[in-house]
């Protein structure tokens, strides 16, 4: 993260040094960003601030996982978990929210998902047991599964999951593929056009 320069505290009072403050710790968000985001609310109307806040506040106390999929959302379950037009035999596994967000702009997958928040990384600590891998083969156990596709990133980390995963699940019988290398390597899923994510997901592999 970008150093808060104390200087700035010169400049404006301390109201609104902290605005900037706080607003350059938001990821992406640098101290000229944080300054121009903090005179344009200072700048709002005061409905518009209070409605900006509140939706904050809100989303920050309502939502939570879905008991299901482990997305994000502000209900028991996700829409598309709750869906009964989609697919629940094929589960493609992603490593967050945002990956299953771009998944979904392609509008092309009709199945449902797994979002393990994570992925397996000796380097940092994170283990098996620290993503929703557990919670992935209680599904598959209770659940009527035809296929899993692996969409984890194709970086270092993302690779290790994939295989970890397809091992785990090979004995049980269900199909696991993984999307295709169109993706590039290391390519983050959520920053890839829909055409590239489209022809991973049609190319994909079994493992």
């Amino acid at each position: 993260m970008e150093a808060f320069p104390s200087k700035i505290m010169d400049y404006y009072s301390s109201q609104i040094s902290k605005l900037i403050e706080e607003l350059s710790k938001l990821p992406g968000i640098g101290n000229k960003t944080a300054q121009r985001l903090a005179f344009h609310i200072i700048n709002m109307p005061e409905e518009q601030v209070d409605r900006l806040s509140s939706s904050i506040r809100d989303a920050k106390h309502n939502v939570h996982y879905c008991k299901e999929c482990f997305t994000l959302t502000d209900q028991e379950l996700c829409p598309i978990c709750r869906s009964q037009t989609r697919d629940h035999s094929v589960i493609m596994v992603v490593e967050n929210p945002r990956d299953l967000a771009a998944y979904e702009k392609t509008g092309k997958f009709n199945g449902v998902y797994h979002v393990l928040h994570g992925a397996i990384s000796p380097m940092l600590g994170i283990g098996p047991g620290d993503i929703k891998l557990k919670e992935l083969m209680m599904r598959l156990q209770t659940e009527e599964v035809k296929e899993v596709i692996i969409a984890t990133n194709s970086s270092l980390e993302g690779e290790t999951t994939a295989m970890y995963i397809s091992k785990l699940i090979k004995p049980t019988g269900i199909k696991v593929t993984r999307i295709a290398s169109g993706v590039p390597v290391g390519g983050d899923l959520e920053y890839i056009d829909e055409v590239t994510l489209l022809r991973a997901l049609e190319g994909r592999v079994e493992l």
